[in-house]
């Protein structure tokens, strides 16, 4: 008998047929002598209605109500299952990440999950439940809800994979695993049998929705293998692990595309030390991740600092930097919600040169023009213009010999 913990997203659970495919699945898993967790999603688009009425009430809500009201989506699709599990005639018991025992820091809206007490958990398993558990969401310290952020279900799946030592740990969703590149972009993008959590690291920070960065992170941190798969049929999926020897195999394991990037530039700032250090740090405390970075050629004694953010939190990012005017004295801020970052990963990289050459006179030829670069050991990006994206998508796949 296993402990099996899986994780189905909004559009596996959009309806009732298809809450009542899922259910019919965690019976089989069931009947097989299995324990069985599930963490779900809210249904379908459910979160992004609910976002939309917030803004209609008030485009700046509160971040505790934030939470309290996105929180209500993924209760919903608990509850709905569990119902569907005891109409089978199967015990199943539907739990709210508070009462998972899922604790969180205060961050709302990016909170981080930093504990989980197990044993309501544990004990619903011996009695013979499923245990059916809301994603997404977590409780913190002062017992205020918290969320995760959005795609932090996987989070928790793979959190509550490590938590309980689960034997394996699946993640459902509309397609059958990991590919090379998005398959609706590019119709001969090849699904990967395995990829290794750094590759998948850094593939799903660069674009890629079929994983949430931060559950790769975890997974790699407690060696969770995670089982990509799709929910509506039962064909092998991907399988992200600690792989050996990728770069003796594939240079490059797939291409990303980011349309959610957003281009800030701060204009003649002073030349001298803890300048950049004040900049970051006041978008650190303001919750804002920061991607691409650089710091342009010396004017003098200014500088022009120019880096990455996504779009959604542009607007918070321009408040954030005014705020620094004042001490700092930089000349002002330009701002770009135009763009989009490229990118290609693959393990092979590290030990063949030029790669990265190759990657730019691609582009080049392609009459796509390069902003802003940025590289690690396993991966090339670059700042182009949005309406370029899918070509230069295109243009990399077929570049590194990715497709059918």
């Amino acid at each position: 008998m296993a402990l099996i913990v899986q994780k189905y997203g909004g559009t596996s659970v959009g309806s009732v047929a298809r809450i009542k495919r899922v259910a019919k699945r965690l019976a089989s898993l069931k009947d097989e002598g299995n324990d069985v967790v599930v963490v779900v999603s809210a249904m379908g688009k459910t979160t992004d209605k609910l976002l939309k009425l917030a803004h209609d009430i008030n485009p700046q809500p509160a971040d505790r109500d934030y939470d309290m009201l996105l929180s209500t989506g993924e209760q919903v699709s608990i509850a709905l299952l569990s119902m569907a599990l005891h109409a089978l005639g199967y015990k199943a018991i539907s739990l709210t990440g508070a009462q998972a025992g899922i604790e969180t820091d205060s961050t709302h809206s990016k909170a981080t999950i930093t504990n989980i007490n197990t044993r309501c958990i544990r004990n619903n398993l011996k009695a013979g439940n499923v245990v059916i558990v809301a994603g997404f969401q977590g409780v913190d310290k002062e017992q205020q809800i918290t969320t995760l952020g959005r795609g932090g279900s996987d989070t928790t799946a793979v959190a509550l994979a490590a938590a309980l030592k689960a034997d394996w740990c699946a993640i459902l969703t509309d397609v059958d695993g990991v590919y090379t590149c998005d398959p609706r972009l590019v119709p001969d993008a090849q699904k990967l049998d395995d990829i290794s959590y750094d590759e998948m690291l850094e593939l799903a920070s660069l674009g890629a929705k079929v994983l949430h960065p931060r559950a790769v992170q975890v997974a790699k941190e407690y060696g969770v293998t995670l089982h990509v798969r799709s929910s509506f049929n039962m064909k092998p999926g991907t399988l992200v692990k600690e792989v050996k020897d990728l770069e003796n195999i594939r240079i490059v394991s797939g291409v990303a595309c980011d349309k959610t990037a957003a281009k800030v530039t701060l204009m003649a700032v002073p030349d001298k030390p803890g300048v950049a250090a004040t900049i970051f740090t006041a978008l650190g405390d303001a919750a804002i991740n920061v991607d691409m970075i650089i710091q342009n050629i010396n004017r003098g004694q200014t500088n022009d600092i120019t880096f990455t953010v996504d779009d959604t939190d542009l607007e918070k990012t321009v408040v954030a930097v005014k705020k620094l005017k004042k001490d700092l004295k930089y000349k002002g801020v330009v701002t770009d919600n135009n763009t989009a970052k490229i990118s290609i990963v693959g393990a092979g990289m590290f030990s063949h040169p030029g790669t990265a050459a190759r990657m730019f006179t691609a582009l080049g030829k392609a009459g796509v023009n390069i902003q802003m670069i940025s590289t690690s050991e396993i991966k090339v990006s670059c700042l182009i213009e949005r309406k370029l994206a899918d070509k230069a998508t295109k243009v990399l796949h077929k570049e590194f010999e990715l497709g059918a």
